[in-house]
């Protein structure tokens, strides 16, 4: 055992840039970019889901109005929340594609090229 310290200790702690990148301006448009599909894209689910429940339990009448054989208004909107939910999804995953994954691309890039100067990440 060895009480030596390291000849090449990096000058600056993981845990110091890690914050610096979390502090930058690119890092704070890219959660603003995140937030500002997010948030109103849930609220919208959230809003359009809370709609089919009241219907369902208050508006029985047309909830239950027939529109082509057996099928009726109710199982429409319920069929709907399953296609609503993948078009946020693919929505999500394009948006993502063009606006958060290039920036987080490149601030990883820029964390790696600074921890591998430091050696390597642990």
């Amino acid at each position: 055992m060895s009480t030596d310290t390291p000849a090449s200790a990096p000058s600056e702690s993981t845990a110091d840039r890690y914050l610096a990148v979390q502090r930058s301006d690119e890092f704070a448009g890219l959660r603003r970019a995140l937030r500002g599909f997010i948030f109103p894209m849930t609220v919208a689910f959230f809003l359009w889901y809370a709609l089919y429940v009241i219907l369902s339990a208050y508006a029985r009448g047309f909830m239950g109005t027939k529109v082509i054989g057996n099928i009726n208004v109710a199982l429409i909107f319920g069929l709907l929340q399953f296609v609503s939910t993948f078009v946020i999804a693919w929505l999500y995953s394009r948006f993502a594609n063009r606006r958060i994954d290039p920036v987080a691309d490149r601030i990883r890039a820029e964390m790696g090229e600074v921890t591998h100067e430091h050696g390597p990440r642990g």
